[in-house]
């Protein structure tokens, strides 16, 4: 096979740093800490394993792990070996897990054994044992060491015991797939973003360039980003995971996210930096002002935090901020974009309910039906090209053209674009409320409801109505003590939005539905009512 005559393994962001300094941490777990050394040995033992089985340049590998340290070793073996790694949700059921392997033609499959509460092992050999395509599956052990609950099938410890931990990272090509990772699907059935070894450098680059000014690291020592965001998806991945082994950072896990937990935790490692979603900055407040817990450690060593996943309400920024006096900066992008597209730079002043202006090496516009450029200050699809943007749905062509129309790519979602350049996210194009025959941003809605003084969180949707085809209900958490009744509210919106958007509907909860993403489900909102009509 003849190679191309440039190479890029994005795996070399961790023999990079073994060779520079093997002695440095890399990933934190509990007690567990692994240096690069270690990292890259355990990576080259995956790799030598992976090759053995025949599985190589071109192959998929299918990964089910939670924010262990189990993660990066097999993430980065799969790609040292030339092979693309297929993250997995560590909440799917086994007919979404078959569904993933399946479609990505995955020939091997490594997942954690899981616990009860997260029966992660049964669904992945449920799910397994019906794809015929994907030949070994391989048990990760939720501990460090430990029995394999199918004693069949091989344990990682097995898979590696002979291995040696030498390995060259296989030369894949720019242009080469480096992972798949499936969107939500709300719009169909999911489809797999083919991300290439050129898409997640650029973007971790790029990621980490955007932060320098915001870590001092002339003092010479290594900063430390907190990871609570699942690791199988983009946002974990590649702006918290790739871009901090990429700088030779220490990335400190945590398997799910917990207010306390966390919080625990950005004190005992003095965590620099750290991203959440905007229901994750909502919990850490509230936990605080519920527990009184002490915050001044965190304020000693946290330089920046930062936002993406979900547009962020204004006032749980501004409280954040102010409560923690760090400076939360919001950024925008997909799966399909590697992810990151757009960012609130550091070097010029934030404009909260923005997410910032286009990074290095990407452009970004908002365009009509027709794909012509909106003026500034009108509503329009975002669309976006770089060498972010993935290569296309693996193996669909026609969803790849329809997503590429006119050489850019067509997010699905909603935005305003001022002068200065600065995104302001809407809506996603099925995220619209028809009523009437007007159209309805819940997103606006949102933003305006979160003024409120007794709301503490809100989500607004569109409900059947047999006059109006649609009509607004919002779901609403209110703060500690706090109390509004359903007409009290819907007065107060009347005198915030035009007769034809305010919430005819609105239902209090003790909290709202979150999906695996962290991230208020809707669709989970909108089943929820469904299933009740």
């Amino acid at each position: 096979m003849t190679q191309s005559a440039t190479t890029l393994n994005l795996a070399s962001i961790v023999t990079h740093h073994a060779k520079l300094a093997p002695q440095k941490e890399a990933v934190v777990w509990g007690d567990v800490r692994m240096t690069y050394g270690q990292l890259e040995a355990m990576a080259n033992k995956v790799a030598n394993a992976l090759t053995e089985m025949g599985i190589g340049h071109g192959d998929k590998v299918a990964l089910n792990c939670p924010n262990l340290p189990y993660f990066p070793i097999v993430y980065y073996g799969i790609m040292k070996a030339g092979a693309a790694v297929v993250p997995i949700c560590v909440l799917f059921t086994p007919r979404e897990i078959a569904y993933q392997l399946k479609d990505s033609d995955a020939k091997a499959f490594l997942h954690s054994k899981g616990t009860n509460e997260l029966p992660m092992g049964a669904a992945s050999k449920a799910a397994f044992d019906e794809v015929d395509s994907c030949t070994d599956l391989v048990i990760l052990p939720k501990e460090m060491m430990g029995p394999s609950p199918f004693p069949e099938h091989k344990t990682l410890t097995q898979l590696i015991a002979t291995q040696s931990d030498k390995f060259e990272n296989y030369p894949t090509a720019p242009d080469d797939t480096c992972a798949i990772l499936y969107t939500s699907g709300t719009t169909g059935q999911p489809k797999g973003a083919e991300l290439t070894h050129l898409n997640l450098w650029s973007n971790i680059v790029t990621t980490y360039g955007i932060h320098l000014p915001m870590l001092d690291f002339t003092d010479g020592e290594q900063k430390t980003v907190l990871i609570t965001l699942p690791l199988f998806h983009t946002t974990g991945q590649t702006v918290q995971m790739n871009t901090n082994i990429y700088g030779g950072n220490r990335v400190v896990l945590l398997p799910r996210f917990d207010p306390k937990a966390t919080l625990e935790t950005l004190v005992r490692e003095k965590v620099n930096f750290w991203v959440g979603v905007p229901t994750m900055y909502w919990a850490l407040l509230k936990y605080v002002d519920e527990t009184g817990f002490d915050i001044s450690h965190i304020k000693d060593s946290m330089k920046v935090c930062t936002s993406g996943g979900a547009p962020m309400p204004v006032e749980v920024m501004k409280a954040f901020q102010d409560r923690f006096e760090v400076r939360v900066l919001e950024g925008y992008g997909l799966s399909e974009t590697s992810p990151l597209a757009t960012f609130n730079h550091f070097e010029k002043p934030s404009k909260p309910g923005t997410v910032g202006q286009a990074i290095f090496g990407v452009e970004v516009k908002c365009v009509d039906e027709n794909d012509v450029e909106v003026p500034r200050g009108e509503r329009g699809e975002v669309v976006i090209r770089g060498t972010n943007v993935m290569k296309g749905y693996y193996k669909r062509p026609e969803a790849t053209a329809e997503a590429f129309r006119n050489g850019w790519f067509h997010s699905g979602d909603i935005g305003i674009m001022d002068d200065e350049g600065y995104l302001a996210i809407v809506d996603r194009k099925k995220d619209m409320i028809l009523r009437g025959g007007y159209n309805i941003y819940p997103r606006e809605l949102e933003e305006v409801i979160m003024t409120h003084p007794a709301i503490s969180l809100v989500a607004v949707i569109g409900v059947p109505d047999d006059k109006m085809g649609e009509e607004v209900k919002a779901f609403l958490v209110l703060k500690e003590g706090a109390q509004l009744s359903d007409a009290d509210f819907i007065d107060w919106c009347k005198t915030q939005f035009a007769a034809n958007k305010y919430p005819r509907y609105v239902e209090f909860r003790e909290a709202l539905p979150i999906g695996n993403t962290g991230k208020i489900s809707k669709l989970m909102l909108r089943a929820e009512l469904k299933k009740s009509a």
